[in-house]
């Protein structure tokens, strides 16, 4: 067994457990990037991995009540066929050198999306002011099945959007959602989804165990590892570094020149410390009447 690809596994399921996304967003590009695999084969093991691994995330949000299993219904009525019909479509492509650059140039584009995504849920954050009492919503069933369908459309080509794709897509749907709400309705309704995927690459012979096997040594106790601090993380430091690492990945799978992604890597580094810098310089830290500490801005990208 790769004890280096364990360690990978641990690092990522550390992300998982502290954000509730960057499972498929890391750890494909980790296995085609760093460790050598080929795209369908990295993809496949990569959702086997997301098929175990996930479900410890979406038990402890099911104990803590912050799952809509409304929600949960809806989304995978339309995920997990989709999910197979993304396999499906993923073998149409054929398993030439062409092939396994279209399946590049997908995992680019939606790892960009997903960094996008991040963005967008942070900046939604901090308009919001942070998370109050849960509010009640009403599920719209149409719009949240074909929300599922593609989000499973894009799993079953990538195995990237289970997270962070469906939670910012969740976010925009209901914002009046809290954020562990979105994260523990997300995490519950990934497991069906990316099992649904993760069986039709084995039934087309595309699951690598040996792969698969050695990211879970690392990635379910790193799951239990992140979700015991993220009470205390600081949530807005793990995004910007998750931001940065989606962004580097995205521009390797794209081709884009070690030095061009150096640099875009070096701005997305230094705009996320002046924005945290910034953020602590307008908290002031007691109000100068009651002497009580005033409350904290959402946290930053």
């Amino acid at each position: 067994m790769d004890l280096t690809l364990a360690l990978a596994g641990l690092g990522v399921g550390i992300v998982v457990g502290l954000t509730g996304m960057g499972g498929g967003a890391l750890m494909t590009p980790i296995l085609v990037l760093v460790f050598g695999v080929p795209p369908v084969a990295a993809v496949s093991s990569d959702l086997a991995a997301s098929a175990i691994m996930k479900p410890f995330g979406g038990w402890v949000h099911a104990r803590r009540g912050t799952v809509n299993w409304r929600l949960v219904r809806w989304l995978c009525v339309g995920s997990v066929p989709s999910a197979f019909l993304g396999v499906l479509l993923l073998r149409l492509l054929g398993d030439d050198a062409a092939m396994q650059r279209t399946i590049k140039v997908a995992l680019g584009v939606a790892l960009l999306l997903a960094a996008g995504g991040l963005l967008l849920k942070a900046w939604a954050g901090r308009k919001r002011g942070g998370d109050g009492p849960p509010a009640s919503i009403t599920v719209r069933p149409v719009p949240t099945l074909l929300l599922g369908a593609a989000g499973g459309l894009i799993v079953g080509l990538t195995s990237v959007g289970s997270g962070s794709l469906i939670i910012v897509a969740l976010l925009a749907l209901y914002p009046k959602l809290r954020a562990n709400d979105v994260v523990g309705t997300d995490l519950v309704q990934a497991v069906p989804l990316v099992a649904a995927a993760a069986l039709g690459h084995a039934f087309f012979g595309d699951l690598h165990l040996d792969i698969a096997a050695a990211v879970l040594v690392g990635s379910i106790p790193g799951v239990l590892i992140g979700a015991r601090i993220s009470s205390r993380a600081p949530a807005g430091l793990v995004r910007s570094a998750l931001v940065v690492v989606l962004l580097a990945s995205a521009l390797k799978l794209l081709d884009v020149p070690n030095a061009i992604v150096g640099v875009v890597s070096a701005v997305a580094i230094v705009t996320a410390i002046v924005l945290t810098v910034a953020g602590r310089d307008r908290r002031p830290a007691h109000t100068e009447e009651t002497g009580t500490p005033a409350r904290e801005p959402a946290a930053l990208p």
